[in-house]
């Protein structure tokens, strides 16, 4: 039952586009209608409120697509909506529907939107993270880490399966901007000898010496694992240092790119996706506006947007141990 004065939701997504999207499309539009809320599908995020890119879900707006990647509302990035006037478009769009509330499925820059969007024009906003980076505080995953980590660890599997057959040096280059948890998480699960991440500084001459070492010990095969966004310029940084420093190493790269952003979500991002489209919705109804969705120690969380912008999770020293002492 629906008590409150909210009766129609817009949702949409925002950002970069993780697997588990279109599930947590599907958790809030089936928990509003089973409180008696319309559900308006927004396309392209903020372009598309602009643009008054809005409809109604009907009855089979939603089926069949839990386990599809990407996202059905599509997505997209919006300098306009980083307007007075641009915002302003949108609520008007939004008025035309009669939308009373959002539910914004994104990243850091998705939820600034909301948080300036909601103060400006009183409309309330939930955040679910969306992000394959996770990079998010207030939650311990974001929807598509899980599934971009095994994207991951299968592709580097297969390189490493071609890096022994011909006793090679790789560095693979995996996604996360500034933020190191895919490298993390997917070097300690592949038995990468080297982990570089933006969260500590590489110390590249120990990384020479500990190869010179391992090279003089007869071990030809050795993997590195890299984040886009480490200091050093990614792989591609990595490899020309290396090749400067070690004269005669065979050393390959490879930038896993977009691969890691698409594919069917596994089912711990699908799981994640439903509880926090479920929550979403009940926020609204029991009047907890404007705080984003998250997980923590398997119970449901609540952070203000404007704290959720502006922390960013950290890696903890303890993982940061086990991948120095296993590499």
């Amino acid at each position: 039952m629906n008590d409150s004065k909210i009766s129609r939701i817009g949702v949409l997504t925002s950002g970069g586009d993780a697997p588990g999207m279109n599930a947590a499309i599907r958790a809030v539009v089936k928990t509003a209608w089973s409180f008696g809320l319309d559900a308006y599908g927004i396309t392209r995020g903020y372009s598309g409120m602009i643009d008054n890119d809005i409809s109604k879900f009907d009855k089979r707006g939603v089926s069949n697509i839990i386990q599809r990647g990407g996202t059905i509302l599509k997505t997209a990035r919006s300098k306009e909506f980083q307007t007075p006037e641009g915002r302003k478009k949108a609520h008007d769009n939004l008025k035309k529907h009669n939308i009373d509330a959002l539910v914004v499925i994104g990243g850091d820059g998705s939820f600034r939107g909301a948080q300036a969007f909601s103060n400006e024009f009183d409309i309330p906003c939930i955040g679910i993270p969306g992000t394959i980076d996770k990079d998010m505080a207030g939650t311990d995953s974001t929807i598509g880490f899980d599934t971009a980590v095994n994207t991951a660890v299968g592709a580097i599997d297969k390189i490493r399966d071609t890096m022994e057959a011909h006793e090679r040096l790789f560095v693979v280059e995996v996604m996360g901007r500034d933020a190191g948890y895919i490298a993390i998480n997917s070097g300690i699960s592949t038995g990468a000898e080297s982990i570089l991440i933006p969260e500590k500084k590489a110390d590249l001459i120990k990384l020479v010496n500990n190869l010179s070492q391992k090279e003089a010990k007869q071990k030809h095969v050795n993997l590195i694992v890299v984040t886009e966004g480490d200091e050093y310029g990614g792989a591609e940084g990595i490899k020309n240092y290396l090749k400067l420093t070690l004269p005669g190493a065979d050393i390959k790269m490879c930038i896993l790119g977009h691969i890691q952003r698409g594919g069917s979500p596994s089912a711990v991002d699908r799981l994640l996706a439903t509880r926090m489209g479920y929550h979403a919705i009940k926020c609204l109804l029991e009047g907890k506006y404007n705080v984003m969705v998250g997980v923590i120690n398997d119970k449901v969380k609540f952070t203000p947007l404007n704290e959720a912008v502006k922390a960013k999770q950290t890696i903890s020293e303890e993982w940061l141990t086990i991948a120095e002492t296993v590499s």
